[in-house]
């Protein structure tokens, strides 16, 4: 379905929704006296983002809504949440910006190499009225509030070769280095910002790549180079920080309007509280891997980030990655950094 009649199918069901979604609500409120609110996500229960809406969301509503959470995708299918948010089937996800950016193409920018700096800066642009008109159009669109912005992690550069042989410092120092990068147009587009030569590969592939030096290295958030055990083939990682992920606590709006004005400021207040609980202990594990991997040998340090950063975004810059972007959005978000 091409983007257009996907959106038009969207502003249908969110019509019906409004109506159908509330009605049964307002049945199901009459009878419970409590507000249903289910979550369908396809991360674990064990996630960061789970446990924190599970341990502050939850009880912080838990006077006047019923938190139901579905974990790895047994509610709605991956991908789908959005639209059955739209449509009255579902009260909250926790969405990307790669999956807004469906929708709404502008969202790319959020989901691109360099635009946001760390945890900290992430909370800064999403607090910011340069959000504004993005947070607007997904209500008007989509019929979806975004409610707070989540820390998922920074993925950094991780190569067999020891410092000795080869120190990071600027993107010119990748040239020639198979790096391997998720297979699609834009991660290979940034694998090559990067000053790398960005080779595609499946995942599954990867350790065994690394092992008998088919690619140099690959990028990863630090818990999956250890998950998949990448540490046990490379000697070093460079903290590049080419991209700090991130998921919004999507929202529907048909039921945030049922709700009082003193519920959506709890609900609004449970929602940041829960992303700034996930935010930490993301951040303390990143922490905690990184002393890991020294401990295994690894030579872990930060590179030239304002020498990446102003390479990378210059690539972007004029590209179709980046027609769809705002004019003037990318000078507001590097203001709010550091």
């Amino acid at each position: 379905m091409s983007k257009f009649s996907r959106r038009l199918a969207l502003a249908g069901a969110l019509a019906l929704g409004a109506v159908t979604g509330v009605a049964g609500l307002a049945t199901s409120s009459l009878a419970e006296d409590k507000v249903t609110l289910r979550l369908s996500t396809p991360a674990s229960e064990t996630d960061q983002r789970s446990v924190a809406l599970a341990e502050v969301f939850a009880p912080a509503v838990a006077d006047f809504a019923e938190y139901q959470p579905h974990y790895n995708a047994s509610l709605i299918a991956q991908g789908s949440e959005l639209e059955s948010i739209a449509s009255g089937d579902l009260e909250m996800s926790i969405a990307s910006a790669q999956e807004l950016a469906t929708f709404f193409p502008e969202f790319s920018i959020f989901a691109t190499g360099y635009v946001h700096q760390d945890a900290a800066h992430q909370v800064a642009v999403f607090g910011d009225a340069l959000m504004d008109p993005f947070k607007q159009k997904v209500e008007d669109e989509l019929g979806v509030k975004l409610l707070a912005v989540m820390y998922l992690g920074r993925r950094h550069v991780n190569l067999r070769q020891s410092k000795d042989e080869l120190t990071v410092t600027t993107p010119a120092d990748l040239a020639g280095v198979n790096l391997r990068m998720p297979g699609s147009d834009a991660w290979q587009f940034l694998g090559k910002a990067l000053g790398a030569n960005p080779t595609p590969m499946a995942f599954t592939e990867v350790y065994t790549a690394l092992s008998t030096g088919s690619v140099d290295g690959q990028d990863n958030p630090l818990p999956t180079v250890v998950d998949a055990k990448f540490y046990e083939v490379t000697k070093q990682i460079a903290l590049t920080s080419h991209l700090v992920d991130l998921n919004y606590v999507a929202f529907s709006k048909a039921i945030w309007d049922t709700l009082t004005p003193e519920q959506q400021a709890m609900v609004q207040k449970a929602a940041e509280d829960a992303a700034e609980s996930g935010r930490q202990a993301q951040l303390k594990k990143e922490e905690d891997l990184v002393a890991f991997l020294q401990e295994n040998g690894l030579e872990v340090y930060e590179p030239d980030l304002d020498a990446f950063r102003n390479h990378v975004q210059a690539q972007y810059v004029g590209s179709e990655f980046a027609a769809s972007w705002p004019d003037g959005v990318l000078d507001k978000i590097n203001a709010l950094g550091n």
